[in-house]
């Protein structure tokens, strides 16, 4: 209720407050006075219960949800940024590819005037070279140190992947149990019932766990009435009155080893 009413949290914190203590307390007394209560208004106070048990079961539905839905944003996300860094490294390593093509087409022009004996025009054109071939080289540096910056930053990243795909492991374990595979639109499928399992079961649980408090106190409580009757009637009280003189009567009772007096 939070997340639809953002905009009046702590006023919606404390109405779910009121209204879980008061569900819980109107199914306790519903139990204790289930036989008593005027069919109206059991009615009313069990549907009440019921409407705040699915009130409760959607919320809990919908913040499980969004916990999911935000994890699979995470791993996406991670997802996209890995394939940009990997581009990125790919585009790297053409320019570095590119670069090292011009270097050996420089080479084999030396090579070239080598073959023709014109040392001369070739040791002319290594200096005339010289610029765009410290050019290329520091393009071919540069690159170098960019893909190990760019892999050290998907290494973090794909940590992050196989963290999360850890932790949605036994999910996907489930999946390929019952569907006998683990795609993604079968994985969401085994989240959702997973998380309707838990709705089924967390809030009827706390309501039931309530009532069979009741009904184990009530069992306590009878006992001890009839631990009662039966210790009365088996030490009966006995009154016996005596005259103290000047109009005073002596009242003595006693149960068994417990003997009591008063005056009248």
């Amino acid at each position: 209720m939070i997340a639809i009413f953002s905009a009046a949290a702590i006023p919606i914190a404390v109405m779910g407050v009121v209204l879980e203590a008061g569900k819980l307390i109107t199914a306790s007394w519903l139990y204790q006075n289930w036989k008593t209560v005027p069919s109206l208004l059991k009615g009313y106070l069990c549907s009440a219960v019921f409407i705040l048990m699915f009130i409760t079961s959607m919320g809990i539905f919908g913040f499980l949800s969004k916990a999911h839905i935000e994890q699979t944003t995470i791993a996406s996300d991670n997802t996209l940024e890995i394939e940009l860094l990997q581009s990125s490294i790919e585009r790297e390593l053409t320019g570095i590819g590119r670069a090292e093509k011009q270097l050996n087409l420089l080479d084999s022009a030396l090579e070239r005037y080598m073959e023709l004996g014109a040392i001369t025009k070739g040791l002319t054109a290594r200096k005339e070279q010289q610029g765009e071939r410290n050019e290329l080289s520091k393009t071919i540096t540069e690159s170098t140190q960019a893909i190990a910056t760019i892999t050290e930053n998907k290494s973090t990243l794909l940590k992050e992947q196989i963290t999360i795909e850890a932790e949605v492991g036994p999910i996907r374990y489930i999946a390929e149990l019952f569907y006998g595979e683990s795609t993604q639109t079968i994985l969401e499928n085994a989240v959702r019932w997973v998380i309707i399992l838990l709705v089924l079961v967390f809030d009827p649980l706390a309501v039931l766990l309530l009532i069979a408090a009741n009904i184990s106190f009530s069992q306590v409580k009878r006992a001890k009435k009839r631990a009662r009757k039966k210790k009365e009637r088996e030490n009966p009280i006995k009154t016996k009155r005596t005259d103290a003189g000047q109009g005073i009567v002596r009242v003595t009772e006693s149960a068994g080893n417990i003997e009591t007096h008063r005056y009248e």
